[in-house]
C-alpha cells in the first residue's frame, strides 16, 4: 500500500490511452487512504504467488535472516501481511511497518499484531520516528505502481535512503511491467494486448475468496528503467533486477493440470539497491 497522489496532477505523468476497455482518463488511481472497502478487499486477496515467488526473493535480496539485519522497514505495509511474514522468517528481526492509510493500519493492528512489529502512520511521506542511518534493510511491495508522479517516487526513495544505514539494501517489488496483461493465478495487471506508456493508468483485477467478483483497482505502469533511475537518483548503488518464476509449478497447478503462467512468465519485478 502506498501514499495517495493527486489524480488531477499530470506532472511528469504520461497521458492516458482512451481505449474503451481501459480505465477512463477521468478515473483516478485507487484511493487507498479514503476507501475502506478497498483495504478490506486487498486484505482478502490471496497473495499465493507473492508468498511462493515474490516475498522469498525480496527477503533474500535485503538479507532478512542474516545476523546484520535486525531492524527492517516495510514502507507501504498495507494490512500487515508482509510484516507478519518477515517476523516469521527471522526470530531476531524487528519491523517498522508504515502506511498512509488508517484503515490499512487498523486491519494490520487488529489481525496481525505482533510484539516485534511497530505499525506507524506515514506523515506526508516522512518517517518521522526514524533517525538517519537507523534501519538495516527496507522494502516496498506494491508501492511504486500506485504512485502516478515521478516526483513522489523520488521522495519515497530519498526518504528510505535517509533512514537506511550505510551498506543496507532497499528492495522494491511490483507487478512486472514486462508481463502486463498476463492472467496469473490470482491477479491480472493491465489489459491483454495493450501497450502502456510510463505512468499510464491501468486496470488491475485481484481475485476474491468464495467466488466473489474480483477487486478492481487502478494503478500505474512503470517500466523497469523508471525503478533503476529513481533508485539511482536517490543515491542507491549496486542496482540489481530480479524477475523470478515459479520453480515448482505443482504449487500453483490449475484444476485441468495445466502449468500456471508463473512457471514461465515472471509475475514480479524486484529492483534493489544499496546505500553506500
Amino acid at each position: 500500500m502506498i501514499p495517495d497522489t493527486n489524480p488531477t496532477d499530470t506532472t511528469e505523468t504520461a497521458p492516458t490511452n482512451t481505449n474503451i476497455n481501459s480505465p477512463s482518463p477521468s478515473r483516478s488511481s485507487t484511493q487507498w487512504k479514503e476507501t475502506a472497502g478497498v483495504a478490506d478487499g486487498f486484505d482478502a486477496y490471496d497473495d499465493l504467488p507473492e508468498r511462493l515467488i515474490g516475498y522469498p526473493a525480496v527477503f533474500g535480496a535485503v538479507g532478512i535472516g542474516s545476523p546484520g539485519v535486525r531492524t527492517v522497514l516495510d514502507y507501504g505495509c498495507g494490512p500487515g501481511k508482509v510484516a507478519a511474514r518477515i517476523v516469521a522468517a527471522s526470530e531476531e528481526v524487528r519491523v517498522v511497518a508504515a502506511d498512509i492509510a488508517p484503515r490499512m493500519l487498523d486491519i494490520a493492528r487488529s489481525r496481525r499484531a505482533h510484539p516485534r512489529v511497530d505499525y506507524q502512520q506515514i506523515d506526508s511521506g516522512k518517517l518521522l520516528s526514524l533517525a538517519d542511518d537507523s534501519v538495516d534493510a527496507a522494502l516496498s511491495c506494491y508501492v511504486f505502481i500506485n504512485v502516478g508522479e515521478l516526483a513522489v517516487l523520488r521522495e519515497i526513495a530519498t526518504e528510505i535512503h535517509r533512514v537506511l544505514r550505510p551498506g543496507a539494501r532497499y528492495a522494491v517489488l511490483d507487478t512486472n511491467p514486462a508481463t502486463t496483461g498476463v492472467r496469473f493465478s490470482t491477479f491480472r495487471s493491465g489489459e491483454p494486448g495493450r501497450t502502456y506508456r510510463a505512468g499510464e493508468r491501468r486496470q488491475v483485477l485481484l481475485d476474491q475468496p468464495g467466488g466473489a467478483p474480483p477487486l478492481e483497482l487502478v494503478d500505474h505502469h512503470w517500466p523497469r528503467e523508471t525503478y533503476l533511475d529513481v533508485l539511482g537518483e536517490a543515491g542507491f548503488t549496486d542496482l540489481r533486477v530480479e524477475e523470478p518464476v515459479l520453480t515448482d509449478p505443482s504449487r500453483l497447478a490449475t484444476p485441468a493440470g495445466d502449468h500456471p503462467a508463473e512457471a514461465t512468465r515472471p509475475p514480479f519485478l524486484i529492483v534493489t539497491g544499496a546505500k553506500q
